[in-house]
């Protein structure tokens, strides 16, 4: 915990993270702290080999509505917003209940993976 290069874990991510910010930074790399949201969206909403997960769905328990989706109308957008009330709160709960069977299937697959 007191020694960062003992966390592989921590160390891992960052180097992702600064190979992430080396992509969106501009040329004079001092607008870092503007763009770094930019970069851990990237991550969070991009499929993972080892656990072949989004880091999104598997916090949330749905995949992130990409803000390109808003401006041009996806399928899952229309099918959403065509749903009525008592639709709509089924498909929540039954989102609900889903993470907990990724994290499982994601976890067997890093297992399989390592």
């Amino acid at each position: 915990m007191y020694n960062a290069s003992a966390n592989g874990l921590a160390e891992a991510f960052n180097k992702t993270l600064c190979n992430l910010l080396r992509k969106v930074v501009a040329k004079s790399k001092r607008d870092w702290h503007e763009r770094i949201g930019e970069a851990l969206w990237a991550y969070r909403t991009t499929c993972k080999t080892p656990t072949q997960a989004i880091p999104c769905a598997l916090v949330y328990g749905v995949e992130a509505v990409l803000p390109l989706e808003l401006q041009i109308p996806s399928l899952r957008i229309a099918i959403q917003e065509g749903l009525t009330d008592d639709e709509n709160d089924k498909l929540r709960l039954a989102e609900l209940e889903a993470p907990d069977e990724k994290r499982l299937e994601a976890q067997q697959k890093l297992q399989c993976y390592q």
